[in-house]
């Protein structure tokens, strides 16, 4: 038996086995049949968040010969809230604004490398978004339809307070990737969202004139950067 002629065998074996379990899904009465085809609707979202910070160290020792490391070793839950405006763009593609705000904190652990000292500061940071994304949807199949989502964002922290051992710049932006899926009920969607953004810039502020308290220096001269990550869990109605 030729090579092709198993391999043409082995897909028909597969298709024959999968065939009883595409006929088993039975098509149902769908809620809202046409909702995706609005030229623009508007929903907001609800949800909680985690801000993460991917720091890069300087490695310099002070002048009294040591040397301090940071961390943010958990993450605090925070809340999310924003409003989404969707635009139809072809059935499988819409394109999307939505602005949201951010509550949340950031606790940072620094560690001496040679005694083992610990500082502990946490940073608020209430951060408004406004990304600008494309959501690719799947077939819909009865009533719901998994999709996936990118976009590029810019974000403006609102909660940052100067004086503290650490201030990070009130301005960002990068890129998000998420993922999610369409409920179709009887006069809404539900759409549970999973987002995980990555920001661009570094958000570390190491010329300190704010500073009251000279001897906090040391914590802002162990980093020489930041960047921003976030995952985000939504709940979104539209």
């Amino acid at each position: 038996m030729s090579y092709e002629l198993r391999r043409l065998l082995l897909v028909l074996y597969l298709f024959a086995s999968w065939a009883p379990g595409i006929r088993a899904q039975k098509e149902k009465v769908r809620n809202q049949p046409y909702v995706d085809m609005k030229m623009f609707h508007l929903g907001f979202h609800l949800g909680l968040h985690a801000q993460d910070l991917i720091l890069t160290h300087t490695g310099e020792t002070g002048p009294d010969g040591q040397r301090w490391f940071a961390e943010i070793p958990a993450y605090s839950p925070g809340f999310s809230v924003g409003i989404i405006g969707d635009m139809f763009v072809n059935p499988y593609l819409n394109l999307r604004l939505i602005p949201s705000i951010h509550f949340g904190d950031k606790q940072f652990v620094f560690r001496e490398y040679q005694s083992g000292e610990r500082y502990i500061t946490t940073l608020r940071s209430n951060y408004i978004t406004l990304p600008l994304e494309l959501k690719y949807s799947s077939v819909r199949l009865n009533n719901y339809r998994p999709y996936l989502t990118g976009s590029v964002y810019g974000a403006l922290d609102l909660g940052r307070k100067k004086g503290e051992a650490l201030l990070l710049k009130n301005i960002d932006y990068g890129v998000s990737v998420g993922l999610g899926c369409d409920f179709y009920f009887s006069f809404f969607k539900l759409c549970p969202e999973l987002k995980f953004f990555f920001g661009f810039r570094n958000l570390t502020e190491t010329n300190r004139t704010d500073l009251s308290r000279p001897e906090l220096g040391i914590y802002t001269d162990a980093l020489s950067g930041g960047t921003s990550r976030m995952i985000v869990l939504t709940f979104n109605f539209e």
